[in-house]
């Protein structure tokens, strides 16, 4: 990177869809090269494309970004307001013989190329027929595109990519490529040179879907005098497959990891991850990640997703919280009602209680499952746990031990061990034929915390 430079990058979502993984991966790694530059993370919105657009996926948007923790700097730009900005600058491309209007129907191109050799149905290079064509009065009458002139001086494209190095594309295999629409809508390459240059954007940190836009961008930038930014081109997220990720491989929004119970700064955590690395440390404050964040150490390479080690690291940020911090963020962001939900209890109980069982779930949503079921009482049974434990004397047994329990002056955790203790002892069976039955009664599985410690918090 250029240390004279201001760092300036900006995040560019389209409103027609919500977040995906890829999409707050390329937001997260832009926050974090400009926080470690001491620099400003902009937000534009590219809702140009009117008929897809949805107020719903802008609201969505936003709503994902501030659950991430991705704050930006200055006051979002939403990209149909600038079209006015958009046109002049096409105009004047045309003025200064920099770009052209082109008559000819799509129809009329592909009849000249199947009149040449090598015809490819699947992509047709426009010839350049409108190049130098004199505009007549029946023109005038007819719609038209406007094409940027490709400079035919020039025989490559060369950018240095901040995370793959030097990129070379022959001028030859572009076309005098659509700058504007025949409604005169400006397409995707103009307006972005165009917003990019009015936000003083310094770098552009994007997906390597984009590598092959970056050619056009650049002669674009050329053409209107701009200054051509930095680029850098993030490796994709793959499916297990090591295929594209699709919406067979991962949630196909950002918020659905919300949903699922899934924590923000480990989302966060596990994308920056993906495709960065910092020596073998896997864990990191967000302070650690903007100290040590680089696209030096971004890799070229697609990352595999993989939903088991997201869920593991869920698991260990979920524990490393306070219980008082759990319940705000689940109030505050899965279910309002969850006190209510849980009515019996005292507030000091359900904390004793997420304490008890954070170690022993990955997510928010497990957390709050399985402090209902026990809260409740559990609808239904695991069939293997009671074929394994259940017996034809369970039910006696399970008196016997409602009657010992309710006689207990106190309800301490030691109290209740040594009452099981010895009633076990009494009915001449091992404390696990108890124990389980008891875990199986309260949980419905055979699997719980220590059953002694939800015991004493519950009370008799």
């Amino acid at each position: 990177m250029k240390n004279n430079k201001k760092v300036r990058v900006r995040f560019a979502p389209s409103p027609t869809g919500h977040l995906h993984l890829g999409s707050v991966r390329v937001a997260i790694f832009n926050w974090l090269f400009a926080r470690h530059y001491n620099g400003s993370y902009l937000l534009r919105v590219e809702d140009t494309d009117l008929e897809r657009s949805k107020q719903k996926y802008t609201d969505s948007i936003f709503e994902a970004l501030a659950w991430c923790g991705i704050d930006h700097d200055e006051t979002p730009v939403m990209q149909s307001s600038r079209i006015d900005n958009h046109k002049k600058v096409v105009e004047i491309l045309v003025q200064e013989g920099k770009a052209y209007r082109c008559y000819c129907t799509p129809e009329e191109i592909i009849e000249r190329q199947k009149a040449k050799d090598g015809y490819n149905d699947s992509f047709s290079m426009y010839d350049g027929a409108c190049r130098n064509r004199q505009a007549t009065d029946e023109d005038s009458k007819k719609p038209y595109v406007v094409r940027f002139a490709v400079p035919q001086e020039k025989k490559l494209i060369v950018f240095t990519d901040l995370i793959r190095g030097d990129i070379t594309f022959d001028i030859d295999q572009f076309d005098d490529f659509i700058i504007a629409r025949s409604d005169g809508t400006p397409m995707y390459n103009l307006v972005v040179v165009v917003d990019d240059a009015h936000m003083q954007v310094s770098h552009v940190i994007r997906g390597e879907d984009h590598i092959s836009n970056t050619p056009k961008q650049i002669m674009l930038y050329q053409a209107c005098g701009l200054l051509v930014p930095e680029f850098a081109h993030l490796p994709l997220i793959l499916g297990p497959s090591g295929d594209r990720l699709s919406k067979r491989d991962a949630a196909t929004s950002v918020l659905d990891y919300k949903e699922q119970g899934i924590l923000p700064d480990a989302l966060f955590n596990y994308l920056v991850r993906l495709g960065w690395s910092h020596g073998d440390q896997e864990i990191f404050t967000k302070e650690e990640m903007i100290s040590h964040f680089s696209l030096d150490h971004v890799g070229k390479k697609g990352s595999i997703f993989d939903t088991t080690k997201l869920a593991w690291l869920n698991g260990v940020y979920l524990r490393t919280m306070e219980s008082s911090d759990i319940v705000d963020y689940i109030v505050n962001n899965i279910a309002p009602n969850f006190i209510g939900m849980l009515k019996s209890w005292n507030d000091d109980q359900i904390s004793q209680l997420i304490d008890l069982y954070k170690d022993r779930v990955k997510t928010v949503v497990d957390l709050i499952d399985q402090l209902v079921v026990l809260h409740d009482g559990p609808k239904s049974f695991d069939q293997e746990s009671v074929a394994k434990w259940i017996s034809a004397q369970t039910k006696e047994h399970l008196v016997f031990l409602i009657e010992r329990l309710d006689s207990l002056p106190s309800f301490e955790q030691s109290q209740v061990k040594d009452a099981i203790k010895i009633l076990t002892k009494e009915l001449g069976i091992k404390l696990v034929a108890l124990a389980q039955p008891i875990r199986i009664a309260l949980t419905g599985t055979s699997a719980s915390p220590g059953i002694f410690s939800i015991l004493s918090i519950v009370g008799k």
